[in-house]
């Protein structure tokens, strides 16, 4: 198994994305720390999956864009796996609107979370990766991130963020063999783009942007994360890995 002994905290983990992440990580070895912010019932539900593996695994409540809550969310980890080895930062959720129209709330909500999360993040784990002398962190962008899209300044200007933190931070923690890397991500079916995905039109303007002509799937995604979480990428990092059909292309 690829992540043999390992152990990992994914953010946002009880659902979409991050679950599909998790029991990856979980089918290649790993012990795993669910994150979630209200869903307890759909976090518990991946923590029974990933222990009837053979992995140990425990659901904990943390608002990534809190201080204590990710340092307590660490330290969960570390005092039930003995060790923390990958950080996937992947927690965040969209509040649309036109530029014009969008709220403070709005651009303060989705930047806390996309982009204040990590770095909380990074910063909790980093202690534990230094003492062994090694780590994986990988976030999570989007392919708005990086062309930007209409009514989501705020999502976009957070993705955007990410890829500069992520070289950032694979810059200051090379010298303690910790890589850093960014998987960019198109339009993924899950929750979040559920309306995208049912509404006709919006379908057909965004299957347009996307040279495969179909939406990602768990399965589409999975494999980038368990490989840049592995050995075979430790030689990599400071990267973007578009993981999005080609949408990133136009």
């Amino acid at each position: 198994m690829r992540l043999s002994d390992r152990a990992a905290v994914v953010t946002g983990s009880s659902r979409g994305v991050g679950r599909n992440v998790a029991l990856a990580f979980a089918a290649e070895g790993a012990d795993v720390l669910v994150n979630y912010t209200s869903n307890q019932k759909a976090a518990d539900d991946v923590v029974e999956q990933i222990r009837a593996m053979g992995r140990k695994s425990l659901a904990v409540r943390a608002d990534v864009a809190s201080k204590a809550e990710v340092e307590n969310m660490m330290v969960a980890a570390k005092e039930n796996f003995g060790r923390l080895d990958i950080l996937v930062n992947n927690a965040g959720f969209t509040r649309p609107a036109m530029l014009q129209k969008m709220t403070e709330e709005q651009w303060d909500a989705v930047l806390n979370a996309h982009l204040k999360g990590p770095f909380l993040c990074i910063q909790a784990a980093l202690k534990y990766f230094q003492e062994q002398n090694y780590g994986k962190i990988i976030n999570v962008s989007s392919v708005a991130g990086l062309v930007g899209t209409v009514g989501q300044v705020n999502y976009s200007a957070a993705k955007g963020g990410i890829l500069s933190l992520t070289k950032s931070v694979a810059r200051e923690l090379a010298r303690y063999n910790i890589c850093a890397n960014v998987i960019s991500l198109g339009i993924v079916d899950t929750d979040m783009t559920e309306k995208i995905r049912s509404d006709e039109k919006l379908k057909e303007v965004y299957m347009n942007r996307i040279l495969l002509k179909r939406f990602g799937a768990a399965s589409d995604i999975s494999p980038a994360f368990v490989f840049l979480a592995s050995r075979e990428s430790d030689y990599i990092t400071g990267q973007l890995l578009c993981v999005d059909g080609g949408y990133g292309m136009i």
